[in-house]
């Protein structure tokens, strides 16, 4: 008797656990309702964000063959394709590009200040390989109109904001070149060092120890 009393307070109890709890989500419905509201519209708007990402990388990704192809054209002397690469630039991920290679073009071309407008359109954001090959070509162009001091403002914020996968001495060499041109000798003469010591199985680091030697370093 006592057995099946322990089991009906037992049940009795559950049921009465039970009964508070229902009780409690029942008078708490519409908070739990705004809960899942908002639970599912973060997931919506996630789900959203990523499908806008890939639409917009597969986008930019068309926008950058198109600019190769009509690079390509210009090499071939085909200047027609110069106003449909001018329309494809912008600040998208590849569509930056397009800055990149109509001031090329302009530049190969001679026109220096052509190439300057297009080349300081470039995007400052994000720092990439796109963007230090901007600035790099930015830099040499104001070198060629004896602007060194605008060059070097440009070498020294490369130089600290280098990605890691860019190789340094290239712009090293650069940076000291315009040095050499502005005639800050021994500054110069600095980074070509720097360049023949630790970057001497490279390129630059080679033609930075051929620089020593003309500028009669050993």
């Amino acid at each position: 008797m006592k057995r099946k009393e322990r089991h009906q307070l037992k049940e009795d109890e559950f049921k009465t656990a039970l009964s508070r709890m229902y009780s409690w989500i029942w008078q708490r419905k519409r908070e739990f309702s705004i809960a899942l509201s908002a639970l599912v519209v973060i997931i919506l708007v996630g789900v959203g964000i990523r499908l806008v990402k890939a639409q917009q990388l597969k986008k930019e990704s068309r926008i950058f063959g198109q600019i190769i192809e009509l690079r390509q054209a210009l090499e071939n002397q085909d200047e027609t394709k110069v106003a449909e690469l001018e329309k494809l630039a912008g600040k998208g991920q590849f569509s930056r590009a397009a800055y990149l290679e109509l001031a090329s073009f302009y530049a190969e071309k001679g026109e220096l200040e052509k190439a300057l407008s297009w080349i300081e359109k470039f995007p400052p954001r994000p720092k990439d390989i796109l963007w230090v090959k901007a600035m790099d070509l930015q830099a040499q162009l104001w070198c060629y109109q004896k602007n060194f001091d605008r060059a070097l403002e440009i070498y020294e914020l490369l130089t600290k904001n280098l990605p890691s996968d860019f190789p340094a001495d290239i712009i090293l060499f650069h940076q000291a070149q315009v040095l050499e041109e502005k005639g800050n000798i021994d500054e110069a003469i600095k980074i070509y060092t720097q360049l023949r010591d630790e970057y001497s199985q490279t390129y630059y680091g080679y033609e930075a120890s051929q620089k020593l030697i003309q500028l009669g370093e050993t």
